[in-house]
């Protein structure tokens, strides 16, 4: 939202639950700002250590790159509530009351929409990896694989081929994973078009 976004603060579970994930919310962009800060320290040391005695610090790029998911992932959601994203408001001033409040809604809907989108081509990509990994997996990426009871050492499924049971109950837990992103992908599809309509039809 734009603007900074006030937190209501009473006895309601829902206020008590949006403190406990406000205090998280500032933690995690604490730990982003650090990795900066870090990253800062780094640089100047590279930079000295090849300026002054042709030694960078080895490997620079490489903790510059697994430092960027850190400062990206663990400070969004503050700025999220902060309302403190970089953004084009050229056409977003312009809106007043609940036509402001639509857009918003949705541009946040359509946001989490891509996030899970993304998730659910990453779990794909897991479930193609399983796959190839033993070929009576199949190729399928929608199917689970059926499985035995494990029942002590009397599962015999398990005592037969242990690594391929195993890897069949990972590759199961993962599809799984994938069929929760869709219903969650699903719900919030069907409240955008819900919003969607109450604007226009009220």
């Amino acid at each position: 939202m734009a603007g900074q976004v006030a937190i209501i603060e009473d006895s309601s579970l829902l206020s008590r639950l949006d403190i406990i994930l406000l205090k998280l919310e500032r933690f995690c962009a604490l730990i982003s700002g650090l990795t900066i800060f870090s990253l800062m320290f780094l640089a100047v040391y590279s930079v000295s250590g090849r300026k002054f005695f042709n030694a960078p610090l080895a490997g620079y790029v490489d903790y510059i790159e697994a430092a960027l998911p850190v400062i990206a992932i663990m400070g969004v959601s503050y700025v999220q509530r902060d309302g403190s994203h970089i953004r084009m408001d050229i056409f977003v001033s312009l809106l007043k009351g609940r036509a402001l409040w639509l857009f918003e809604l949705l541009s946040i809907l359509l946001i989490l929409l891509l996030i899970l989108y993304l998730i659910f081509r990453y779990v794909l990509a897991w479930i193609r990896y399983f796959n190839s990994l033993d070929s009576r997996l199949g190729q399928s990426t929608w199917r689970w694989s059926y499985d035995y009871p494990v029942v002590g050492e009397r599962d015999i499924s398990d005592l037969d081929d242990k690594i391929f049971v195993r890897l069949r109950r990972k590759r199961n837990r993962v599809i799984t994973l994938m069929y929760s992103i869709l219903l969650i992908m699903f719900l919030l599809s069907m409240s955008l078009l819900s919003e969607f309509l109450i604007f226009f039809l009220t």
